[in-house]
C-alpha cells in the first residue's frame, strides 16, 4: 500500500477563466507555507508537482524543509481545455463539472486515466500538488463515482488515498471551498 497525499494548489493571481499559467498571490504563498509547516512532519515522503506555476510554488516551501527537490509529473496538471482564451475556458469549465466522465471526449477521459494512473505506479508514500479537477478525478476513482466534480477541494486542502491492488481508496478528503471556484 503507498499513501498519496494530494494537496491543491494556494490561491493563484489569477483564475483559470483569467489567466493560463498564474503565479500564487500573497495569501497563496501563506497558505503554501502554512501547508508546508501542516506536512513537514509526514516522515521520509517523496514530493511531486504538477508542471504548473502555481502547484510548483505551492510545493517549494515544504520542498526547502525537506531538502527535496519535487518531481515534475505533467499527468496530475491542470484539465486541458481547447483553446487559449481564458474567458472562454472557464464557460467550458463550468460545462465539463456540470457533467460526468462518460459523457466527456475521449482526450478527457484519457487525461483523467492518466491522473490515477500516476498515483498508481507510486511506490513510496508522496505528497503531489495538484489541482481540483486531478483531485475530483482521482476522488472519483477510489468511490467509483462518475461525476467529473465529487466535491470542491480548497486551497491548500490534503486528501488522503491509498494506492493498492491496483486500485486507489479514499482515507481522507480535504476540506472543501466555501469560496467560489470559477
Amino acid at each position: 500500500m503507498t499513501r498519496v497525499i494530494l494537496v491543491r494548489h494556494g490561491l493563484a493571481a489569477a483564475g483559470f477563466a483569467e489567466a493560463l499559467d498564474p503565479p500564487l498571490d500573497e495569501v497563496g504563498a501563506r497558505q503554501a507555507a502554512d501547508a508546508a509547516r501542516n506536512l513537514a512532519g509526514l516522515g521520509p515522503v517523496d514530493l511531486i508537482a504538477s508542471p504548473m506555476r502555481r502547484t510548483r510554488e505551492t510545493a517549494a516551501p515544504l520542498a526547502r524543509l525537506l531538502g527535496l527537490t519535487p518531481r515534475i509529473e505533467p499527468r496530475v496538471s491542470e484539465i486541458p481545455s481547447p483553446g487559449a482564451e481564458p474567458a472562454a475556458r472557464g464557460a467550458w469549465l463550468r460545462g465539463v463539472m456540470a457533467a460526468t466522465w462518460s459523457s466527456q471526449p475521449a482526450e478527457l477521459r484519457n487525461w483523467r486515466d492518466g491522473v490515477v494512473a500516476a498515483l498508481m505506479e507510486l511506490r513510496r508514500p508522496t505528497i503531489v500538488f495538484t489541482h481540483f479537477v486531478a483531485i475530483n478525478a482521482a476522488v472519483g476513482a477510489a468511490l467509483g463515482r462518475e461525476d467529473v466534480a465529487v466535491f470542491r477541494p480548497d486551497y491548500c486542502s490534503q486528501t488522503v488515498l491509498d494506492a493498492e491492488a491496483g486500485r486507489l481508496s479514499l482515507i481522507s478528503q480535504g476540506a472543501e471551498a466555501a469560496s467560489k471556484i470559477l
